[in-house]
């Protein structure tokens, strides 16, 4: 990749990670479109900058992320409500954490596959239009629970399907617990946290332990840092608009989104364009 395709693709994530579009599928598309190889160091790549999306968060939100309950740790239940943000991501963390870890292999092939990143992404959008009447309690929202924290946790799992979109995922998860839009979404960009950087440590090990991984981290270490630098200004200002837009207006335009770009996927497939990986 030259610095411009660099950009293009750090561009796309920051816009897309935390919108419920997809952002694999629309990095999966963006990679097509400007005829980039899928080598390795290109499918490490797309999850590596994921790291600068993340530091978006915690900057974002930084006192909640640095921020302990009062009291003295005496036993366990103390323990938990003094580390109780921390403890919560790390229920909801660990179910995406043993599938992805089992079922890698797998998900590394459906990531070959624009057919179902094109039906994902309508199936994804006909839902996302009547959420809100199905899911929307904004009046009797409650609050984050551990097992509220695990079922996002298993919604989140859906999402390794490319084209599901985790944060549509573990948005309307948390809407199926009975949480208002702004709290699902907020536990949404949290949980990413976790889940993305341990993807992203996978990746970048997996690449550096295979022959000669080091020397092609190493080449390739400025599109590395321009790719997390663009994705963390970009998912700060996308993080903003998200919050705000949804909590008013709610997701049937993102709805409408996911369909026409899946149905322009198809129809170009179908027509014989060719979207296949290279």
């Amino acid at each position: 990749m030259n610095t411009i395709e660099v950009i293009i693709i750090a561009i796309v994530e920051g816009l897309t990670e935390f919108l419920p579009v997809s952002s694999t599928g629309h990095m999966i598309i963006t990679q097509h479109l400007l005829g980039i190889e899928s080598t390795d160091f290109v499918k490490a790549f797309t999850v590596i900058i994921q790291f600068g999306a993340i530091l978006s968060v915690v900057c974002l939100y930084w006192k909640r992320f640095f921020h302990l309950n009062k009291g003295k740790v005496t036993g366990l239940k103390s323990f938990l409500h003094k580390y109780d943000f921390y403890w919560k991501l790390l229920v909801a963390f660990i179910p995406a954490a043993i599938i992805g870890f089992l079922g890698s292999d797998f998900i590394d092939d459906l990531l070959e596959n624009v057919w179902v990143v094109a039906l994902m992404l309508i199936i994804g959008g006909v839902f996302m239009l009547f959420v809100d009447k199905l899911f929307n309690h904004p009046d009797t929202a409650e609050e984050m629970t551990e097992k509220k924290a695990f079922y996002i946790g298993l919604f989140q799992c859906i999402a390794m399907i490319p084209g599901v979109s985790r944060s549509m995922a573990t948005i309307v998860g948390g809407m199926t617990q009975r949480l208002s839009r702004k709290t699902a979404a907020e536990f949404s960009f949290f949980l990413a946290v976790p889940t993305m950087f341990a993807a992203t440590a996978y990746k970048a090990l997996k690449l550096f332990l295979e022959p000669g991984g080091s020397d092609v981290l190493s080449q390739n270490m400025p599109a590395l840092i321009i790719g997390n630098a663009v994705a963390f200004i970009v998912a700060m200002l996308a993080i903003k608009f998200f919050i705000g837009y949804v909590t008013t207006y709610g997701f049937k335009a993102f709805g409408y989104y996911r369909i026409i770009v899946g149905g322009v996927i198809l129809i170009l497939m179908l027509t014989g364009y060719n979207l296949q990986i290279i």
